[in-house]
């Protein structure tokens, strides 16, 4: 009996290390991390420079700008299947940590819209500084929120590419299609709905008055009170729309957009991007089943799957095709 209970421990042991080697592996990505400080004159930025083991060239760059909330260069490691990929194709990747994250000094949330342009622009500097990298061929991926900093950016860099993933319009009609899409789902009634969308129209009309933060506490409904620098954040950046700024576009633009996203109406994006840039420059990309993350529904709305996706495959954590349409249009890219 004591024989059979050892061979089942090890049985069992050799399960779990086996199990815990091929997640190792499976998080072993075929490129080159470096940590990265960049001085400003706002406090220093901290993040990651990402490159080819192998090149015998100078390098194009991606510069990775992120979306709304405390986000980390790595995102959590949820870049790294992209970095590797585009590691493969001969870029580099840099991202920083937003302010007030990982050594990052300052703090994202008294930040606008502007304030991210500049600091995008003192990452290009910096870029442009380091010897591998080609001046020529830096170019920017961003994510929801980028959507309002990049179009601004392309007035004031020459960017050589733009990849936007699910970017949105305008501020407020984003924040209204986000509650309703959010409580459908959830199932509420529409005067439910009406309910929050005539609470958030009050919380809106003391932004746009600069009211104090102690005005908004006394309205404030106890289920969604914002902090005092989510208050701030949201008075600096209310009345962002990105509709003139995409005239600032000069070079290929990659608008990628998933159909069940319910942070943004990828429809109302898609017709003024189609409006508003130069035809010749955009390739749209929507993808079905993909969410506001290009995350697929069923694992978007599993914690749990998309937990065992990232321990265990984390390059299919996206949806089949998004890094295939990356690479497809950088591969297409002017030499």
């Amino acid at each position: 009996m004591k024989h059979k209970v050892t061979i089942s421990i090890l049985i069992i042991f050799l399960l779990v290390g086996g199990a815990g080697l091929y997640i190792m592996m499976q998080n072993s990505f075929n490129m080159v991390e470096q940590a990265v400080e960049i001085q400003t004159p706002q406090g220093k930025l901290t993040g990651t420079l990402v490159l080819p083991k192998n090149y015998t060239s100078k390098l194009g760059l991606v510069l990775f700008i992120h979306g709304d909330g405390p986000i980390d260069a790595s995102h959590d490691d949820g870049y790294k299947p992209l970095w590797e990929r585009l590691a493969s194709l001969g870029y580099a990747s840099l991202s920083l940590n937003k302010r007030g994250i990982n050594g990052s000094e300052g703090n994202w949330e008294h930040q606008n819209i502007q304030d991210r342009v500049e600091e995008a622009r003192q990452a290009i500097a910096w870029a442009k500084e380091q010897p591998m990298i080609d001046e020529k061929q830096i170019g920017v991926w961003g994510a929801s929120q980028a959507g309002w900093v990049i179009p601004r950016l392309a007035k004031q860099e020459t960017l050589a590419f733009s990849l936007l993933l699910s970017p949105a319009i305008n501020w407020i009609s984003q924040g209204q299609y986000n509650t309703r899409s959010e409580m459908l789902a959830e199932g509420k009634s529409e005067a439910e709905i009406q309910d929050k969308l005539a609470y958030n129209q009050q919380v809106r009309q003391l932004l746009e008055k600069h009211a104090s933060y102690e005005e908004y506490v006394k309205i404030a409904r106890e289920n969604s009170l914002m902090s005092r620098d989510r208050w701030i954040f949201a008075g600096k950046n209310l009345l962002s729309d990105a509709t003139d700024d995409l005239r600032n576009f000069n070079s290929p633009v990659l608008l990628m957009l998933g159909e069940d996203d319910i942070n943004v109406d990828v429809k109302d994006t898609e017709r003024v991007y189609r409006n508003v840039v130069k035809p010749e420059l955009l390739r749209v990309a929507v993808f079905p089943d993909a969410d506001h993350s290009m995350l697929a529904k069923q694992t978007a709305n599993s914690n749990l799957r998309a937990t065992l996706i990232s321990l265990f495959a984390p390059r299919q954590i996206t949806i089949p095709g998004y890094m295939d349409e990356i690479e497809q249009f950088l591969r297409k890219l002017p030499e």
